[in-house]
């Protein structure tokens, strides 16, 4: 028991180095799903427009090698849209509705599900802070409970026991100055990914119709 009292007390220091790391990761995480996001994304929707028209130019002049190189290029190769128009057309003797589902799954197994795990740990961290926030009001707690009983007749120490209950309190605020923050940056990360899904799909539909328009053309004549 006298190991436990122990461990208790130097407990608040520990939950203190805790909360800290975790508000860190919460932090770092946010930027690091950001930044993935703007990578994968245009950055106007002219640039887009600009990448879609070269690209139905060179389909519609029968070089899909260049549409491959213009994808594999500095300016486009970590962007979603490149990267599935050049899946796309490394399967164009596919038909048009097995290339359509075949991109919406390499989007969602490629892009979506990594960034939707990577932003899973901001959910984490808005767990997991208040709960170490309440850890420590526990151990500030028992650790006054302790202080009032190890008085004996002497009396209590107002000092030690405002200390006890300070831990108390302070923990469960830090917990919630992490959580509360941390659930305003996950919206607006969880706001960016919809946004992200939502052009993805837009631009990968134009891409699809201007290649089937090429296709019936091509058929046509």
């Amino acid at each position: 028991m006298e190991v436990l009292y122990q461990v208790l007390e130097v407990a608040d220091k520990v939950i203190y180095g805790a909360l800290a790391v975790t508000a860190l990761f919460g932090v770092f995480t946010v930027i690091m799903v950001t930044r993935r996001i703007s990578q994968k994304r245009f950055s106007r929707p002219a640039h887009a427009d600009a990448f879609l028209d070269d690209v139905r130019e060179n389909l519609r002049s029968g070089n899909a090698e260049a549409v491959v190189e213009l994808c594999d290029s500095p300016a486009y190769w970590s962007k979603a849209v490149p990267n599935l128009v050049h899946f796309a057309v490394e399967n164009l003797e596919r038909s048009p509705s097995k290339v359509r589902r075949m991109l919406a799954e390499r989007f969602e197994t490629e892009v979506l599900a990594d960034l939707e795990y990577r932003a899973g740990w901001i959910a984490t961290v808005i767990k997991s802070a208040p709960m170490l926030g309440l850890l420590g009001t526990v151990v500030g707690m028992i650790n006054a409970f302790q202080t009032i009983a190890g008085s004996g007749k002497q009396g209590v120490d107002p000092s030690e026991l405002a200390d006890d209950i300070g831990v108390a309190l302070f923990t469960t605020a830090i917990g919630l100055t992490v959580a509360l923050p941390m659930v305003v940056l996950g919206a607006m990360v969880a706001v960016r990914i919809g946004k992200l899904s939502d052009g993805v799909q837009e631009q990968v539909g134009r891409f699809v119709d201007d290649l089937d328009a090429i296709r019936a053309g091509s058929k046509g004549a």
